[in-house]
């Protein structure tokens, strides 16, 4: 494969890599949920899946594995762990709407919204069965620093 500076071409600089708890579950989950697209799975010495890579909107790319694999016994899911993690993954969908409701009907839980932000968002906040927590996102216009919460 050629390389670009370093990176596969192609491929983005920054990539979320994710413990999940069932790669094909996540796999189809991803896939009805917010419409990620399969770019190929690679199998561990067992011939279930160890890693696997999808792609959004044809460009951002996300990655992952299931608990306790690439040598690592000890990772766990969110949900697993008991914990929620200080972060977010947040992504740009061209109708949020339409996106929160696919993503409920695929199992997700929606925390809050859609909404319009002040940043010039329509905003959701939603969690997936392995306990992360996603943000999606339409952009319907610029910051309005007049409507910053008080």
């Amino acid at each position: 494969m050629a390389t670009e500076k370093g990176r596969p071409a192609g491929m983005n600089w920054l990539i979320p890599y994710l413990t999940v708890s069932d790669v094909e579950a996540s796999i189809d989950f991803y896939h009805r949920a917010f419409g990620f697209e399969s770019e190929g799975t690679v199998p561990g010495p067992d011939g279930r899946i160890m890693h696997a890579s999808m792609k959004y909107q044809g460009a951002t790319v996300i990655m992952f594995s299931p608990e306790g694999s690439m040598g690592d016994q000890t990772m766990r899911t969110p949900a697993h762990m008991g914990v929620e993690l200080p972060m977010n993954l947040y992504v740009y969908c061209p109708d949020v709407d339409a996106l929160a409701a696919q993503a409920r009907a695929a199992g997700a839980v929606i925390l809050q919204g859609p909404e319009d932000m002040f940043w010039g968002d329509r905003w959701v906040g939603l969690r997936d069965s392995d306990g992360y927590f996603w943000s999606f996102a339409t952009n319907i216009g610029a910051f309005d620093p007049s409507k910053i919460p008080k």
